[in-house]
């Protein structure tokens, strides 16, 4: 059974990056407006993040011992995070920050962003190093 819901949820997620492949090349031919692109990207990211909570959610039922590892998980993201939020400033000035139409708070979130994104590159960088390391010595 986990096998066949683990091939739906796939075969779905392909269906849906097919799907997304027509009505692009409909919009950019031009035979397709704006309103309608925009109304099939909604329906598509629906589904798409529909599947993505719904499937988890069902591995947690069949298989109850994952929900520690999502937690860790979880944890995990927090304090990246938080790392990152703490380690991101404003560095605009008051006139930038006008000039750039946005404010001190979110010129830190996207500090907090590219800081996070830094973190997870190196550590998915020190886990695929730590995996090689392991495997050489099995």
């Amino acid at each position: 059974m986990k096998d066949s819901i683990a091939n739906i949820t796939k075969w779905v997620m392909y269906l849906l990056l097919a799907f997304s492949v027509i009505p692009g090349i409909l919009f950019y031919t031009g035979m397709l407006d704006t309103e309608m692109f925009i109304n099939l990207a909604k329906i598509m990211l629906i589904i798409g993040v529909a599947v993505m909570v719904i499937s988890p959610i069902y591995g947690f039922i069949t298989n109850p011992q994952n929900l520690v590892k999502m937690l860790i998980s979880v944890v995990l993201m927090v304090v990246v995070i938080v790392v990152a939020y703490s380690l991101a400033s404003n560095t605009f000035s008051e006139y930038r920050l006008e000039e750039l139409k946005t404010t001190a708070e979110t010129s830190r979130l996207v500090g907090m962003g590219l800081f996070a994104t830094y973190i997870a590159f190196g550590l998915a960088i020190v886990a695929i190093l730590y995996a090689s390391v392991i495997k050489l010595f099995k």
